[in-house]
Parts: structure tokens; sequence; C-alpha cells
């Protein structure tokens, strides 16, 4: 049983780390168990009317009054999603209590089960040493002896239930122990979440500050700096586009896979999509090439995102790094190990590095896209752009190209490169 000690040592270390909760009966744990859930399912709710809210005000024509009303409904959502999170770690470091006392009782079982085995081998050693025949020159009659032989029948029934439990309590310690590995995980990406998600507040605040401070209170202030910043936004996409048109990277068909429903899960929830791939109503005003070289997604600032498949996080950046750079804000670039590359723009927050190995379905950052905030990139909403590329034909590179982009890096690709997202995400 040597094996367990080290598994325990770690596991105590992590509640001491984790909680600072006295010891408490498995019903008392459920019962707090059970209330972290409601009380996460209230503020799920409560963080349903207060996007409606934010989505009903940005449906408003765009102003100095409805974008600062946003950024305070936003951040009363952003303070539940920090609430939530903390909930669902309290949650956690519960759970995590509950299992270590499914494991001591495994284990307690394993030992006496373990004491009964060796007690039953012994018995029927000393047992096997005298053979019936013996038991009768001893003096004991026949009847007596085949007595003996019925007992060691039972013995033999005795032991190969306590081996049976032991098994039992070998395989429910195994089991818990997993269940209490995964929690572990799940607790540091938790405390990720966490630290990430007060930074979009402070960052929300500080988009607040800034747009108040700029335009100093006045609406035509306000209205002269957002046609400024979409008038720099279409001229670094007209030097992107220029660029890329010029691009000579050979690209095989055959190493895409086949374009169908459900390669890709959806990246965000709930799901609901703003603007399509290619042309559209929106691309011709927005974008000089009038195509859109992605899918955007309706989402309020904090949303969770998520890999649309496994794979590895390739690169990250922020075109906000360079003042004046209108481009993708804060990106995540995920390769996908079937040919294709997707890229994630406009988040608020990033909960992975580079290198990284994801899941299907992995939290790999928060949606932003609010204008003003640090990360933003060119953005005319808070929203998620979900770009997909031939993975022979994405590059990363300092993008020098570009009059003011030229300090940050950013995915380029031929125009033949760009993928759509809906040719590989569920039905919509």
């Amino acid at each position: 049983m040597h094996f367990k000690n080290k598994f325990l040592i770690s596991f105590l270390l992590l509640l001491a780390l984790t909680s600072t909760v006295k010891a408490l009966s498995p019903s008392e744990l459920q019962a707090l168990i059970d209330q972290k859930k409601q009380e996460k399912a209230q503020l799920d709710e409560e963080n349903k009317k207060l996007t409606e809210q934010i989505n009903n005000t940005e449906a408003q024509a765009q102003s100095l009054s409805s974008t600062v009303k946003v950024l305070d409904q936003t951040a009363k959502k952003l303070g539940n999603d920090i609430k939530s999170t903390k909930t669902t770690i309290s949650k956690t470091q519960y759970e995590i209590q509950q299992l270590s006392q499914k494991i001591q009782d495994a284990e307690s079982r394993m030992t006496a089960s373990e004491q009964a085995v060796v007690k039953s081998l012994q018995s029927l050693s000393e047992a096997d040493r005298i053979s019936v025949f013996e038991q009768f020159l001893a003096g004991k009659t026949m009847a007596e002896a085949w007595n003996d032989l019925e007992t060691l029948g039972q013995f033999n029934e005795s032991l190969r239930n306590h081996i049976n439990a032991l098994d039992e309590a070998k395989t429910e310690y195994t089991s818990k122990k997993e269940d209490t590995s995964k929690k572990k995980n799940e607790l540091v990406g938790l405390q990720t979440n966490l630290t990430v998600q007060q930074k979009i507040i402070l960052e929300n605040q500080a988009a607040k500050t800034k747009v108040l401070v700029e335009t100093k209170n006045l609406e035509s202030a306000y209205q002269k700096q957002l046609q400024a910043n979409l008038e720099r936004g279409r001229q670094i996409e007209q030097d992107q586009f220029d660029y890329e048109s010029q691009l000579q990277i050979a690209i095989d068909p055959s190493k895409l896979p086949t374009q169908r429903a459900g390669v890709f899960s959806w990246p965000i929830s709930p799901v609901k999509i703003t603007q399509k791939f290619g042309k559209t109503v929106s691309s011709k005003v927005l974008y000089v090439s009038g195509t859109h070289n992605g899918v955007d997604f309706r989402a309020t600032v904090g949303t969770p995102v998520r890999a649309v498949l496994s794979g590895t996080i390739q690169a990250m950046g922020n075109t906000d790094d360079q003042r004046g750079c209108y481009s993708y804000g804060r990106w995540v670039l995920i390769r996908h190990n079937n040919g294709l590359t997707s890229i994630y723009g406009h988040l608020s927050g990033a909960v992975v590095s580079v290198g990284q190995t994801v899941e299907t379905g992995q939290t790999i950052g928060f949606s932003g896209g609010q204008p003003g905030a640090y990360g933003s990139g060119y953005s005319t909403g808070p929203h998620l752009h979900l770009g997909l590329f031939a993975t022979e034909g994405v590059r990363v590179q300092l993008y020098t190209a570009s009059k003011f982009c030229k300090n940050v890096s950013i995915p380029i690709a031929p125009l033949n490169g760009y993928l759509d997202p809906l040719a590989y995400l569920p039905t919509y």
C-alpha cells in the first residue's frame, strides 16, 4: 500500500493551499455543494437579464450616452462573472474535501480487507499442512475430519469475499484519485480565470474613463472620434488587403478536411451570428475589400470563448500594443491537426499560453470588442471574431507593410488561405 502515501501527502498539501474550511461531515459538505450550485444558478439567471439589457442598449444608435450605459451594465455583469467564478471555486474545494473523505473510506476498507485476506491465508496454510488421514490418526473421528474440511471450504469462500472487497476498494480508490486530480486541474483553471476576469473589469473601467476624458463628455467629440477610428480601421484593412493580395503561398486543397457541419464546435454560447464570412451588407461598408474574413458572434464582454477543436496554441498577440493599430486587438491562434488553423479576435482576456495543447470546448479566453477597451482592436461593438485559415497558408509575422501596425505581430495569409468557418461549424 506504499503507492498511496505520495498521493496522500500531495492531496493534503492541496487542501491546505486551497481551503481554510474546517473538516465537515459528508452531509454538511453535500449541503454546501448544493448551496453553491444554487448560488451559481441565480447568478447565471441574473446575467441573462443583464446580457439582454446590454444587447438592447447596443442596438440603439451609437452615442456617447449609450456607450457609457453599456460600459456600466457590462461592469455589473463582469462583477457577477467574478462572483460566479468564486462560487465555483468554493464548490470545487468542497468537492475535493468530499473526495478526500471517500478516499479515506476506501483506504480503511482496503486495510481491513488486506488484514482479513492475510488472516484467511494463514488459516488456510495451517489447515493445508494436516491431511484428513493425519487428522484421523491423531484421534479425530471421520465426522470431525469432514467437519474440518467443511470449515476449510468456508475459509475459501470468506477469502474470495475479502479479495473481492479489496478489489472494489482499490477500484474506488483509483477512481477517486483520478477525480481529485481532475478537480485540482479545474481549480487551477478557475483561479486563472478569476485573475483574468479581475483584469477585464479594470480595463472596462479604464475604457469608461478614457471615453469621457477624450470626448470631454461631448456627443459631437464622441462622434468625431468614432468616425476617425472607423476611417483608420479601413486604412489598415486596405493595407492588409493589398499586402495579402500579393502573397504567393501554395495551398494544397487535398490537405484540408472535407467541408461538413460538426467538424468544429461552437466557440461561444449562446450562438448569435451577427456577420457571416465573405460579402455581406456590413462588409461593403466596413471593409475596403468588401468582404469579411471570418464570422462574428454577438457576445457581451467577458463571455467565455472556447476552442472549436483540439489543437496547439500557435501564437498570441494584441494589436492594441501599438497605438492606432485597429486590427484583431487581442487574438489567439490555434493550429489544429487537420490542416486548419483558427483565430479568435477582439478578446478581453486570454487564459492560455503559446505551445499549450487545448481540447475541443476548452476555454481559451473571454470575449471583448468594446470600443475603447484595451484589446478590442477594430471593433464597433462587443463581439467575437472567429477566423479560419488553411494551415499551409497562414504566417505570423511583424506586419511591416502597414504604416500603423508595423510593430505588432499579425496572422497573414493569401486571400485563398481564408476559409469560411461556417463550412465546419454545426448547422446554424
